[in-house]
């Protein structure tokens, strides 16, 4: 069988690369996966995600970085089935939603909880910033779950009865969170513990959390052979530089 000809640099770890592979799940579009972190990027990484950020989208002389502009990328080219609302209202909430999820609440579950106690620790080998964390759980992360509180629906997904691009922005950072040991608390939130199980449960990502899970007790040499054995094709080519290094943007 031949290598799709899309790849997706990226390690399923990541929320911003579970969102792609997510929409790609519900195009049918199928990507060879290079299952970098950011912080092992090579030197052609770097040229290809000046930010080395992840994921990072290649098909043929289509090059792109950013979840946000590679979603938008593939509705305009594969655009059934849509995975944004039918009208041009819905279609504008949903994309704020997708950059909510992108800045603020990656911003609190991602860099603020994850980053520092899951990256720093076992990736970058540097210490904790306690204070940071703390901050995060004690005003931060009520402040992001009150607000997605008021956007959740009674039943089905957040436009619809199928899920689309603005869940699959939010969903994964909370799988993140979780590894670290923030679970969304159902008596506060029960409109948001509701959705999240349904997204986690009844679509796409069912399968993409578990990859997820997977990579993390997997070492990363051992990633691409345990993604293949999870049925995802793997590129011939990896951009993993063997060694950490920050991007311009990395948080401390």
């Amino acid at each position: 069988m031949s290598a799709p000809p899309v790849t997706l640099i990226g390690n399923p770890v990541s929320p911003y690369v579970r969102k792609i592979l997510a929409i790609c799940a519900v195009k049918g579009i199928e990507v060879a996966i290079d299952p970098i972190t950011p912080f092992r990027g090579d030197e052609a990484f770097s040229t290809i995600s000046p930010l080395r950020r992840i994921p990072v989208w290649i098909e043929g002389d289509v090059t792109l970085c950013d979840s946000s502009i590679i979603a938008q990328y593939i509705e305009e080219t594969r655009p059934e089935p849509s995975v944004l609302p039918a009208s041009a209202a819905e279609r504008a909430k949903a994309r704020w939603i997708e950059e909510y999820a992108d800045t603020r609440l990656f911003d609190v579950l991602g860099w603020k909880l994850f980053f520092q106690l899951a990256i720093k620790p076992r990736i970058l080998k540097e210490e904790i910033d306690r204070d940071l964390v703390e901050q995060a759980k004690a005003v931060e992360i009520p402040e992001t779950f009150d607000y997605l509180e008021t956007l959740m629906p009674d039943a089905g997904f957040l436009f619809g009865t199928e899920a689309g691009l603005a869940d699959f922005s939010l969903a994964p950072a909370f799988l993140n969170a979780r590894v670290v040991g923030v679970e969304v608390d159902t008596a506060r939130w029960p409109r948001l513990a509701a959705w999240l199980k349904r997204v986690e449960e009844e679509t796409p990502l069912k399968r993409l959390n578990a990859l997820a899970m997977a990579s993390l007790t997997t070492k990363l040499p051992d990633q691409p052979a345990m993604i293949a054995e999870h049925g995802y094709v793997i590129a011939a080519r990896s951009h993993d530089g063997g060694r950490a290094m920050r991007g311009p943007m990395s948080p401390v």
